[in-house]
């Protein structure tokens, strides 16, 4: 459609001083455009939080290596006293073998479940150091490996956050670490009082100490 004006100080009656062009469409208040916009977005976020709620409720789970246990149980360390390493090989009872390596060389922790392409690392503490060197202490050889026996006669739970941010390659861990997760991914974890409700428990490894001492330490990932 067009519109058509003529200028006031020209000749009203000379179809030269006429001059057409596009008329303008009507417009949406540009108060009501920006109004909608914004309500379709807090749709989209409050439909994405309850779906994220929704899944993290229903994906909660805990993998139990091994899922029970009993007086004995299936697991064995191997004692290298020459490096002050003590591997343990936890095998569940369908046939999943998780390690748990502690370098007391390094001062460190490395958890490898068998069913998850990850290791874990933590640092040593106390406690871990008197259950390393008491294996050590008791081995006459610089390598062997020894079945363990867990009688249940202490028991707890740790749990362990597992920091996504911290990843670290494997290339750059010292042996036996880097053989160890040479084809894994690893993180780093600290000690936390437990899992908020809607965390995902990630899995949990059950292992006994000489010192009739068993602990399911359980891994978790921390929120961002």
């Amino acid at each position: 459609m067009l519109r058509c004006w003529k200028h006031s100080e020209a000749n009203l009656e000379d179809p030269q001083n006429m001059h057409c062009g596009p008329m303008s469409s009507s417009r949406v208040p540009h108060k009501v455009l920006w109004g909608s916009i914004a309500a379709m977005l807090l749709i989209v976020i409050i439909a994405l939080g309850v779906a994220a709620y929704l899944g993290l409720e229903h994906k909660t789970q805990v993998v139990r290596i091994p899922d029970h246990m009993g007086d004995l149980i299936n697991q064995s360390a191997l004692i290298d006293k020459h490096n002050s390493v003590v591997t343990y090989s936890v095998t569940s009872h369908i046939n999943h073998t998780s390690i748990v390596l502690f370098d007391m060389r390094h001062g460190l922790v490395c958890y490898k479940p068998d069913n998850h392409d990850s290791c874990f690392l933590r640092r040593m503490e106390s406690l871990d150091y008197e259950n390393v060197q008491s294996q050590l202490n008791k081995s006459e050889q610089r390598v062997r490996q020894v079945w363990v026996v867990g009688n249940q006669t202490e028991k707890h739970t740790e749990f362990l956050g597992v920091l996504s941010s911290s990843r670290v390659e494997a290339s750059t861990l010292q042996e036996p670490l880097q053989s160890l997760c040479q084809q894994a991914s690893v993180y780093w974890t600290r000690r936390s009082d437990g899992p908020g409700k809607q965390r995902l428990i990630y899995f949990c490894i059950d292992i006994c100490f000489p010192s009739n001492i068993c602990v399911s330490v359980c891994f978790y990932y921390l929120p961002e």
